[in-house]
This record gives C-alpha cells, structure tokens and sequence, in this order.
C-alpha cells in the first residue's frame, strides 16, 4: 500500500532546529513533506498564499521575530480558512501558565523541543504517528503536552 506524504509546515527562526527537525523526519518510515519559513511574517503569508491547501500539520516555534508564535496561532484560529489547521506547538520554553494558554487558544499539542537528537526523532515519530492516524482533534488537557515515549 502506497501511503501519501504528510504535508509539514515548520515555522522557526532558528536555523540548527529546522535542519534537526528535517534530519528526524527523514529517519521515519511514514513518508513526509517539509516545507519550512523562517518567522512568523512569512509563516502568515504562505498561509495566506496557500489557504485553499493547507498543509497537513503545523510546527509553530513561539519565540521567533517579527511575529511570534502567540500571534501566529490567535490568527490562525480566528480565520475561518484557517481554523482547522492542526497546530502543534514546537518550543524549548515550557512555562505552565504558557501552555494552559496555548490550549484555550487552540493548538493541537504542546511539543517540548528536546535537547538529544535521538529524543528529538522519537517524539516526532510518536508526533507524525498521531498525525498519520489522523489523531488531530485537541485531545483533553491532561494530553495535551506531548512527551517521549520510552
């Protein structure tokens, strides 16, 4: 059975994070197209661009110029021909009362950027996984932070 790529958008300044980012993708066995932008300016605009085929996922860093990630998302779900964007939160900060907020706002998921690359690609791979089966709705608050599977 041929599977069709999943369609990922990244949106992060920093440039050893998309490039780590695109190396974990690249070791998993689900097949997956990457497309990334580099603030939150361009992040909009493509989306604007590209609204009436939305990616399949969003990679939304929170701290990057121009436009942050708060901003990016409080757009993203106030638009109607964006709303149903899955968004995941990709951040090194974890601030609780940051992430009660990110929910109420309406991401999918909370991803805690890790610091080993071997950790990194198991929790895109648990990430991606979700995805691939479809698994995108908010889940309930208490798993709404995503962690890597031991």
């Amino acid at each position: 059975m041929i599977f069709k790529p999943l369609n990922i958008l990244l949106a992060d300044d920093d440039k050893d994070d998309r490039s780590f980012f695109s190396m974990a993708l690249e070791s998993l066995t689900i097949p997956t197209l990457l497309k990334t932008v580099m603030d939150g300016e361009k992040l909009m605009a493509y989306l604007d661009e590209n609204s009436s085929e939305l990616t399949d996922v969003l990679f939304l860093d929170l701290n990057m110029p121009r436009k942050n990630g708060f901003e990016c998302l409080s757009e993203i779900k106030q638009s109607p021909k964006l709303k149903a964007l899955p968004v995941i939160i990709f951040s090194t900060s974890f601030v609780q009362e940051v992430v009660d907020q990110l929910y109420m706002n309406g991401a999918q998921y909370y991803m805690r950027k890790p610091s080993e690359f071997s950790q990194l690609k198991k929790i895109i791979q648990h990430t991606v996984t979700l995805i691939s089966q479809e698994i995108i709705t908010q889940p309930a608050r208490e798993n709404f932070v995503l962690t890597v599977q031991k």
